[in-house]
């Protein structure tokens, strides 16, 4: 059973999501909206319940703008896989809109519940589709693969 949220607590054995140089991916453009993504998550798991409306609406202003951004980058480009792409950030905005509804009715918890999943969705979404389409936007606007130096990478 996964964990669960109460009033004013943030889900139990759940660290919250922090940014690392392991998310950079080459592209600095990328790079920057998923900072802010990583700060914004963290943020939703560790504010208190009070905070959640406002957090969970530049949450969602975010997203909006960073998948804007990415999709404009893919269709630009003519980026392959696109259409697999876009449909994960239309997942993603269906379920933070039908979760500010919810909040909006005092449910908290269900709030935990999104940002923990994002926390948990974010870095193989990033590993595997974003990854893919910062080599492609490196190669498209800079001539070859990005190059990326991670430090202080914990094992």
């Amino acid at each position: 059973m996964p964990p669960t949220a109460t009033p004013d607590t943030p889900i139990a054995n759940a660290a919250p999501m922090q940014w690392s140089d392991a998310y950079l991916l080459g592209y600095g453009p990328m790079d920057a909206l998923h900072e802010e993504f990583v700060t914004l998550v963290h943020q939703l798991q560790t504010a208190p319940d009070a905070d959640l409306p406002g957090l969970l609406d530049a949450f969602a202003e975010h997203a909006q703008r960073h998948f804007s951004e990415e999709e404009a980058w893919m269709e630009e480009t003519n980026f392959p896989a696109r259409g697999c792409h876009a449909d994960e950030h239309a997942a993603v905005m269906k379920s933070v809109h039908e979760v500010r509804e919810v909040l909006a009715q005092g449910r908290s918890d269900v709030c935990r519940s999104l940002a923990q999943a994002l926390a948990n969705w974010f870095p193989g979404h990033a590993d595997y589709l974003d990854s893919a389409l910062s080599h492609w936007m490196c190669k498209r606007r800079l001539g070859g693969k990005p190059v990326v130096i991670r430090r202080n990478l914990q094992k």
